[in-house]
């Protein structure tokens, strides 16, 4: 097990369209448009976007290139109960492990023709992502430092206790509960968001069927 952390930081200007960035607006190709999804009762919401890791900056701190060297990889999920929001659905993220369709993980080999996407609340036209982090790469600066890792092991949960086939997953990205200046983001008393893949998945570069699970205390 070989995580990689990530260190998020509050950028001294707008960071480029193509860096790698927690929250803020995401790079998305002209053809692509922002993943949406449709609640019980038909009403159409945005996935949250979380962050974006430029894969060429993360080439160094994954010498088992267990990710491909170059492009995008962009993380969305349907987290907005956990950030404190009302619009859109209760979440089906939780202790047990999610289908396919309460996350999203883009993968876009090619950065040029990339544009960014704003989205904007009905009611002011303010932007409704929280203030941009910038996103950084190697060991946690504090001992008890937020703990948002690529290739994270497991918490609260060994993986022995985990039911098959997921015992055997990798834990894509591990998102921990944390606050800025302008958000609280809460898994379930201060727990942690795992994005799992499975090996065979991970090893061909297939992000289009990534589960979640909410793990906490």
């Amino acid at each position: 097990m070989h995580p990689i952390h990530l260190t998020l930081t509050t950028p001294t200007g707008k960071l480029g369209l193509c860096a790698s960035r927690f929250w803020g607006n995401p790079a998305l190709p002209g053809q692509e448009a922002y993943p949406m999804y449709v609640d019980a009762d038909g009403e159409t919401y945005p996935y949250v976007f979380i962050c974006q890791i430029n894969l060429e900056e993360l080439a160094p701190y994954d010498p088992l290139h267990r990710l491909p060297q170059r492009g995008l990889l962009s993380f969305f999920a349907k987290i907005d109960a956990y950030l404190g929001c009302c619009g859109g659905a209760i979440p089906l993220l939780g202790g047990f492990i999610s289908d396919t369709s309460e996350v999203k993980v883009l993968y876009f080999p090619d950065t040029d023709h990339m544009s960014e996407v704003v989205l904007l609340d009905e009611e002011d036209d303010s932007p409704i992502s929280p203030f941009e982090l910038q996103v950084g790469f190697g060991q946690p600066r504090e001992p008890f430092a937020d703990d948002h890792a690529l290739f994270a092991p497991p918490a609260y949960r060994p993986w022995e206790t985990w039911d098959a086939p997921y015992e055997d997953w990798e834990i894509l990205l591990q998102v921990d509960s944390f606050e800025g200046a302008d958000f609280t983001l809460n898994f379930m008393d201060c727990g942690v968001l795992d994005f799992l893949i499975s090996p065979d998945d991970l090893r061909h570069h297939r992000f289009d069927r990534v589960r979640a699970i909410v793990l906490s205390t």
